[in-house]
């Protein structure tokens, strides 16, 4: 669950900075309060032996009859940020599923994979995927064109370099993709959560 939600914070975030409304202060608090929201919310709804079951509670979605997605909201609220500031499409959908996030730009749109974790990925070409799913928001959202099956599932030209290839995407249990996004201060905070995630988690089990 760790795995999924950080890549789901980390490619909300890349669209809202790709809006450039926001401080790099106001884009660390939101994604922190999004990162624990989700937690949160999703603790009860996560059924890694049956990855469909929940699906549609664990589903982010804004469109033209729900203009504000609740879970996005509150992270607004509680971080102190202007909704619309966030800049994200208007229509537009994630599920969080286990070992998979996927979304789609448009209602009329087909779904695409944004990360999967069926396998064991790079964290480079996770990172890939995920700025190549970033740059389809401005694309699909204002043609509302449907995209086939190969069109959906290219990767970007440009491949970021990392320094541990052989990385599972996780620092000290929090996932590296969303880690190297924040401050210091943040990072020694969210390590200390995610701990406390990951207790509760065993707690459970």
């Amino acid at each position: 669950m760790r795995d999924e939600i950080a890549t789901t914070v980390f490619f909300v975030t890349r669209l809202v900075k790709k809006h450039d409304k926001l401080s790099k202060q106001q884009i660390e608090d939101f994604a922190e309060k999004l990162m624990t929201i989700l937690f949160e919310t999703y603790r009860s709804h996560w059924h890694s032996d049956c990855p469909s079951k929940g699906q549609a509670f664990r589903c982010i979605r804004i469109n033209n009859n729900q203009n504000k997605d609740p879970i996005l909201e509150r992270a607004c609220v509680e971080s102190n940020v202007d909704f619309s500031h966030l800049g994200l499409p208007k229509e537009m959908t994630i599920w969080v599923d286990p070992f998979e996030v996927c979304c789609r730009y448009g209602e009329k749109n087909h779904p695409f994979t944004v990360a999967s974790f069926k396998g064991r990925w790079e964290e480079w070409k996770l990172y890939q995927q995920i700025s190549y799913a970033v740059s389809r928001a401005s694309s699909d959202d204002s043609s509302g064109t449907s995209c086939d099956e190969e069109s959906c599932s290219k990767e970007p030209r440009v491949i970021p370099k990392v320094s541990n290839p052989k990385s599972i995407y996780q620092v000290k249990g929090v996932p590296v993709l969303f880690y190297i996004f924040l401050s210091d201060s943040k990072k020694n905070a969210l390590i200390m959560k995610t701990k406390k995630q990951k207790n509760m988690e065993r707690t459970k089990l």
